[in-house]
């Protein structure tokens, strides 16, 4: 890390920088948003102080006039800096909260995505909770022994993969996990084998329901006191207690959600994701790291092992396969069609014989049909629903062209039922409405949510509990009787025994998104949908409806086999220049000061000739999107472009801000 002289303003100087006596110096890392004040700043540790700033403590320091927080890096003999140092003001607490390991971890993340050190810092350590940091210290956690295989037979190379890690080996694999409930335990099973080797493990799911999920299988396989789990929703004092049982090395497991990525694991033999596709795991705050990049970063700077995991693992997974730095874990495909439900095209070939409308029905009478069974078997069936809401889309029910408000142009959507629609940019009332290329005056909905779905199906099956889970009312399981359950992606129920059913509706909303990644999302919505069925030889069916059968993305669901789908996307991606086989900073912001600063990027040396720009792409009346573009072994110099020039700036007060993000999650 590089360091800097921390000088005050006049009369700022502390006596110890004017004693005779050579004191020792501290570097820190000051928390300031400035770009041109990204690096370490070197401070006196005064006789009374030297005891408690030891590194990875927490300090206030004088900056700028003003006292500011700060970690101690490390600590020298003496500073490079020729002029006066001023005094560290206050160590905050003794307590070491920032390992070596996980500072040096946070500068490359900050690297990586042109951020700051101080941004990515904040979401590596918790805040302070001085209740929690003088509670009583947990115990160590005994060693546990070895896993038995467990489901983790049914891969050829999963018995191979545990061995590798209980023997303290370090593999790396990209898991295509088999549908069913058995993730959670196998997950645990590879935290047992770490843990049995003496190292630490760390796991990272997408939100707190798989936290809890996953936790409990851990509990299971391990004990209570041998694991934390940290996720958002603890509150600040549990949160930093548990932060705390692994900063001090009593705990060497953790299980959590995207910031967890950062966690002070002693001694690390495993970093592990699970759904790594999932946007939970992309963090919407400066520098934007991505959990999975973060846990890879992890796992080249401890020597780690790593499980990048999921039904369908992404196309950014699947590439560290393709450049070898990961195997490929996945099941024969004969185990593959013992496991999988049988799934079916509402649109198919097939499906339309019987029925001439099961291309165009939202409900044909093969999703009919396979609710029916579900439920005449005493099970519980599954409808997933893209998106939440009624009504969310009109159209003329005459001519078909688009529902508008006539006020400002935005979509029309209905909340409830016999309630008038209404504009959602607006909120203008849109009755009465009329048609502006027919004169047409009836609306035709195109868009339904969950509650309408719910709506529809409690009149057409009256004596049958009809469920919804979505938005702040997530169920977290439902019980194994038949009922008709209707979720939202991200928010589906377990069935205890598995669905009988599970219907994907409304396809054709999620693969006809405008983004370069919507083919994957989709596929890997549907088959976390999917995971949740039984399996075929137990009458396990799934019917997608609202999309072409030869789609590739369907192809792999009807399969079951998303790492062709991955290995497909990831060579058409290739050849044309997209990610992962490439990397992108995407610049934001009014149309002059985004190309400005593209322009100081491409001026600088290190990206002469690699460098192409994509673009402009309109994001609103004002303001436009650059992509920067430049092949992926180019990928650093990129970032050390973008930072160079964030440093150089100095944006005058009132000046149009600009928003650099390398790797975006969506490109439009």
């Amino acid at each position: 890390m590089s360091s800097a002289a921390a000088t005050d303003q006049p009369g700022g100087v502390g006596a110890a920088a004017n004693t005779p006596v050579e004191l020792p110096v501290a570097r820190v890392a000051v928390d300031t948003p400035l770009p041109h004040l990204d690096r370490l700043f070197d401070y006196l540790v005064p006789a009374e102080l030297d005891a408690a700033a030891r590194p990875g403590v927490r300090v206030k320091v004088r900056f700028a006039n003003r006292l500011t927080d700060g970690y101690l890096i490390e600590r020298v003999a003496q500073s490079d800096h020729e002029g006066t140092l001023t005094a560290l003001a206050k160590v905050v607490s003794r307590e070491p909260v920032l390992s070596t390991e996980v500072a040096e971890l946070a500068r490359q993340v900050a690297d990586r995505g042109a951020g700051t050190l101080s941004d990515v810092l904040r979401l590596a350590v918790p805040p302070r909770h001085a209740r929690a940091e003088k509670g009583p210290r947990r115990e160590v956690a005994p060693t546990p022994g070895a896993p038995e295989p467990g489901s983790w037979s049914r891969y050829p190379d999963g018995p191979s993969f545990l061995e590798a890690l209980q023997t303290g080996r370090s593999p790396r694999a990209v898991w295509s996990a088999l549908p069913g409930p058995t993730w959670a335990a196998e997950l645990a099973a590879a935290v047992q084998a770490t843990l049995a080797s003496g190292r630490g493990a760390l796991v990272v799911v997408p939100d707190a329901r798989d936290a809890e999920r996953l936790g409990a299988a851990v509990r299971a396989a391990v004990g209570d006191e041998a694991f934390v789990v940290l996720t958002a929703d603890l509150g600040p004092a549990e949160r930093y207690r548990r932060f705390l049982g692994l900063s001090r090395g009593a705990v060497r497991a953790v299980v959590g959600t995207r910031a967890a990525a950062f966690a002070p694991v002693a001694e690390l033999g495993l970093v592990a994701i699970w759904d790594d596709g999932d946007d939970l795991h992309d963090e919407p705050r400066a520098p934007y790291p991505h959990a999975r990049d973060v846990l890879v970063q992890r796992a080249h700077q401890s020597n780690a092992a790593a499980l990048l995991g999921g039904f369908a693992p992404s196309v950014d997974a699947q590439a560290f396969v393709e450049r070898g730095w990961a195997r490929a874990l996945t099941a024969t495909r004969a185990t593959v069609h013992a496991t999988a439900p049988r799934v079916e095209v509402a649109g198919s070939d097939f499906a339309v014989g019987r029925d001439p409308a099961a291309r165009t029905a939202r409900l044909p009478d093969l999703a009919f049909d396979a609710l029916r069974a579900a439920l005449a078997a005493g099970r519980p069936a599954l409808l997933h629903v893209p998106r939440r809401g009624y009504q969310l889309g009109f159209s003329c029910a005459d001519c078909r062209s688009p529902a508008r408000c006539r006020h400002c142009e935005g979509p029309l959507l209905r909340s409830a039922a016999g309630k008038a629609p209404t504009c959602g940019w607006c909120g203008r009332a849109a009755e009465p409405w009329t048609c502006v290329h027919c004169r047409g005056t009836r609306l035709r909905s195109v868009a339904v949510g969950e509650r309408r779905t719910a709506e529809e199906l409690a009149r057409a099956f009256p004596d049958v509990p009809v469920l919804t889970s979505a938005g702040e009312a997530v169920r977290d399981a439902v019980p194994d009787e038949p009922a008709l359950v209707v979720a939202t992606p991200g928010a589906e129920p377990v069935a205890a025994a598995g669905y009988g059913t599970v219907l994907l509706l409304d396809a054709w909303s999620l693969l006809g998104r405008p983004d370069l990644r919507a083919a994957e999302e989709a596929l890997r919505r549907w088959c976390n949908a999917a995971a949740l069925a039984r399996s075929s030889a137990d009458g396990g069916q799934v019917v997608l409806v609202g999309a072409e059968p030869g789609v590739p993305a369907v192809q792999a669901l009807v399969r079951w086999d998303p790492r062709w789908f991955a290995e497909t996307e990831a060579r058409s991606r290739e050849a044309l220049g997209f990610p992962p086989a490439v990397r992108l900073a995407a610049v934001e912001g009014l149309s002059e000061a985004a190309n400005a600063l593209v322009d100081e990027v491409l001026a600088q040396p290190s990206l002469d000739g690699v460098a192409d720009v994509l673009g402009p792409i309109p994001l609103d009346e004002q303001n436009e999107r650059l992509l920067l573009r430049v092949p992926r072994r180019d990928g650093p110099a990129l970032a050390a472009a973008v930072a160079d020039v964030q440093r150089a700036r100095r944006p005058k007060k009132g000046e149009p801000s600009v928003r650099v993000r390398l790797d975006p999650a969506q490109i439009g």
